[in-house]
């Protein structure tokens, strides 16, 4: 069915997502690309849910989809690398995200251009999305945004972690740090809204669990299954953009020649096409571009993709396995990196540099990575979210701080009034 006024359906539509418990809805930003389906996702309400604290969380998931065979739509928290690999977490979490959950939805709705499609659930949930006008007052309060580590701490654990890369304990690490408000009450919908508006980008999503929420502005495709390929397209390259066109080009063309930003990005394609061998017919991993400059309302990112045919005889779960957490959020060689990360980082990650999206009935999937986003717990009010980058030996630990103040700057925008 068509609809004639699309932002005003998409905008009744998250209030209405948003009034579920449980609801998670995706969408592109009008970015198309080779592998994307879907303009908009919208999924709301659980039928049944997956919330497992096993040591075997994918088993699980692998369990629970094989049962059912559906659309399911779920979160990756960052911390399941514990059970990928023989790590461990002890930093501070004040979020305490799941670390997997997935749900079935009672409703589903898919919209491409301007055609809305009931999936799942009646034609008469477009005319109650329509009709909905439930407005619920929050009575915001002022946001203070604090930092976790000052810059000093910052610029003293870049060189600690610079003297590991010089020892060749690893090449790269991502380390990131948070930024946190305590007391914070919200009202996620207008912060999300604020947030994709003011950097629209083609993984953003909002993802709600009771009381918990995932704001997403996410530029970046963790792992996407499209038949029998998957593909993974891993940022690493940032730069600001200008307002100035002429500026703006140079900044472009800049980024493109940047041999540390290359660096960077090709040890990340390495890691990437390593992970992906797991999982993978021999002989069909391939670096399908490399170095490619994507612009943004903010930033040009460097994105480089990578695509394998996946092996018939794996479950596609475990190809999720094989290749989580996301490289570009670890650094390289991937297991000392995640070491060093829990050894000098000052938060848990958590949800944070994750992933969510869904799963087909086809067995076809498309996860986000979970940066540029805010979570939020509105039982604790407590607000959080973490910038990072990659440092390199070559890395200039003053420019990465920068580097995190950009990327921490559309989001704190969003947070002021």
């Amino acid at each position: 069915m068509r609809v004639p006024d699309l932002p005003s359906f998409k905008q009744k539509a998250l209030k209405w997502a948003a009034a579920a418990e449980v609801c998670c809805v995706l969408d592109s930003n009008d970015y198309k690309d080779q592998y994307s389906k879907f303009d908009l996702l919208l999924a709301v309400g659980s039928k049944e849910e997956l919330n497992t604290n096993s040591v075997h969380k994918f088993n699980d998931l692998k369990a629970f989809y094989d049962q059912h065979k559906t659309w399911m739509f779920g979160l990756l928290n960052y911390e399941l690398k514990n059970e990928v690999e023989q790590l461990e977490s002890a930093n501070p979490d004040s979020l305490n995200f799941p670390e997997l959950f997935f749900f079935i939805p009672q409703y589903l709705l898919v919209i491409k251009g301007d055609q809305v499609e009931v999936l799942i659930g009646g034609m008469e949930v477009v005319n109650a999305i329509d009709q909905f006008n439930h407005e619920v007052e929050i009575a915001k309060t002022s946001i203070n945004i604090q930092n976790r580590i000052s810059k000093e701490v910052y610029l003293k654990t870049v060189a600690t972690l610079q003297q590991h890369i010089a020892r060749g304990d690893i090449y790269e690490v991502n380390f990131c740090q948070e930024f946190f408000a305590e007391h914070a009450i919200i009202d996620p919908i207008e912060i999300y809204t604020q947030l994709c508006k003011l950097s629209p980008t083609p993984f953003a999503g909002f993802f709600k669990i009771k009381d918990q929420y995932i704001l997403s502005a996410s530029p970046e495709r963790y792992l996407c299954k499209r038949g029998n390929k998957l593909i993974s397209q891993p940022i690493k390259g940032t730069a600001k953009r200008s307002a100035d066109p002429t500026t703006d080009l140079q900044i472009k063309t800049a980024l493109r020649l940047n041999a540390k930003e290359q660096a960077e990005n090709v040890m990340i394609v390495d890691l990437v096409r390593n992970d992906l061998t797991k999982a993978a017919v021999n002989g069909s991993v391939k670096v399908e571009e490399l170095f490619g400059i994507y612009g943004f309302p903010q930033v040009y990112q460097m994105i480089s993709t990578i695509s394998c045919t996946i092996n018939p005889e794996i479950h596609f779960i475990d190809a999720i396995r094989h290749t989580f957490p996301m490289g570009s959020m670890t650094g390289a060689p991937k297991v000392k990196a995640m070491q060093l990360i829990e050894a000098y980082e000052f938060s848990k990650r958590g949800a944070y540099s994750g992933a969510f999206g869904y799963i087909t009935p086809e067995a076809d999937f498309d996860f986000n990575v979970i940066i540029r986003s805010i979570l939020y717990d509105a039982a604790k009010e407590y607000l959080s979210f973490q910038v990072g980058g990659a440092i390199t030996y070559a890395a200039d630990a003053n420019a990465e701080y920068e580097e995190c103040m950009l990327k921490a700057s559309a989001i704190i925008q969003t947070l002021k009034p």
